[in-house]
């Protein structure tokens, strides 16, 4: 089975991209969606301990963890101390249950696959990208999004070119989405040919 590695800065696409994959019958595992899940079961405790004030309800806040980590950057390895070994945890389970089902090819979507060194656990990288105004419009059209938001994300994130340049492929969702769904399916033939 070959393991994809899907990645790209805020804005790229990748979650449709991710999305385009899944519709080509890939099966996908989406670290954000396991981090939502997890700040509400497994990682309630652990963040709860260093992070009290974000726990309401049973579940980890996750504007007043975002409100926090604004104000102390530097609690972010903290937080990505706890919630990144749960997060592994599922995709390698995700990975070993497509592996049982036979399948030929499964996706991890990971925004920070390269700053996590992620990519040594896939077999392919493909990077998620489009210009730089491109990715400007669609996050600062996001709800609750600032510039001052924007810039906290995009300064823990590795730039676009240098993720480009590591990249087994690139997908460019500059071009629309037709145009995405055709790179996606060419990704899939050339690995179809490995």
């Amino acid at each position: 089975m070959i393991v994809i590695g899907l990645t790209g800065s805020i804005g790229m696409g990748k979650t449709t991209t991710a999305r385009l994959f899944a519709e080509e019958g890939v099966p996908v595992c989406d670290s954000d969606a396991l981090v939502h899940e997890l700040y509400e079961t497994d990682a309630v405790a652990p963040i709860a301990v260093v992070f009290p004030k974000t726990v309401r309800e049973g579940k980890v806040d996750r504007a007043i963890l975002s409100q926090m980590l604004r104000e102390n950057p530097a609690q972010f390895s903290v937080l990505e101390n706890i919630v990144h070994p749960l997060v592994r945890a599922r995709q390698d389970a995700f990975i070993l249950e497509q592996r049982a089902k036979g399948m030929a090819v499964a996706l991890l979507d990971i925004p920070l696959l390269f700053e996590t060194k992620a990519e040594t656990r896939v077999d392919v990288v493909v990077v998620v990208s489009c210009a730089p105004d491109i990715q400007r419009e669609r996050v600062l059209s996001r709800p609750g999004m600032t510039e001052a938001k924007f810039a906290m994300i995009l300064a823990r994130q590795m730039p676009d070119a240098d993720k480009r340049r590591k990249a087994d492929f690139v997908i460019d969702t500059g071009r629309g989405i037709e145009d995405a769904k055709a790179q996606v399916r060419s990704v899939l033939q050339a690995l179809s040919q490995r």
